[in-house]
């Protein structure tokens, strides 16, 4: 077995187990299934074009490490995880920053995903250009994801879904905060992976 060739598929398998062990009596199923609608898509999309673009390694760890995070926070829901509830009411904070630290990490992890698709499908020569564009594809996506959670919770009009899906904790400045943090953990993935590429010149 060819464990570098094989490296995605059991991320797969792992994957695979981990949310269905985590879709097991989650806090609340409506919301879980809100939560679960994209991150299936999404895996299904990887699957079908596994064979026409490949990601790096490195480029489906930090996808899985992403997808993880993810189905923890549909399990609980995301302004009920219990280890920043811990953290909320041991200092005091007025609201559960656990979306707050994935949106933070969406942007450092799909940085590198996104500078793959660029530079492979859509030919972007490597360097400030790609980085610039990836920051700027993960913004848009932000913004994109934002507008459809909106849309999504009036179409649906439950007070479970404002609460638990949207997940403003009565920050009415929540999904520009969003973005933001995703921008930022874009810029911060640029930052690392602007000196690795300075190094491997030297």
């Amino acid at each position: 077995m060819n464990f570098k060739e094989n490296y995605p598929k059991i991320l797969l398998f792992i994957y695979i187990i981990a949310w269905i062990l985590l879709a097991i009596n989650p806090n609340y199923r409506s919301v879980w299934i809100d939560e679960n609608i994209l991150p299936v898509f999404f895996t299904l999309l990887l699957i079908l074009t596994y064979k026409k673009f490949r990601f790096s390694n490195l480029g489906y760890t930090f996808i899985f490490i992403f997808l993880i995070l993810h189905a923890i926070g549909g399990h609980y829901s995301y302004s009920e995880m219990p280890l920043f509830e811990i953290l909320k009411q041991n200092y005091n904070l007025a609201r559960n920053n656990y979306d707050r630290l994935v949106h933070f990490i969406f942007g450092v992890l799909f940085f590198l995903p996104f500078n793959e698709i660029l530079t492979r499908i859509f030919k972007v020569p490597k360097g400030w250009r790609v980085f610039f564009l990836s920051c700027l594809v993960i913004l848009g996506i932000k913004a994109g994801f934002e507008i459809i959670e909106y849309g999504y919770t009036a179409v649906k009009n439950n007070s479970l879904t404002v609460t638990n899906y949207l997940g403003e904790q009565g920050d009415s400045q929540d999904a520009i905060k969003d973005m933001a943090l995703g921008f930022i953990g874009a810029i911060v993935s640029w930052i690392v992976l602007g000196f690795a590429s300075l190094r491997k010149k030297d």
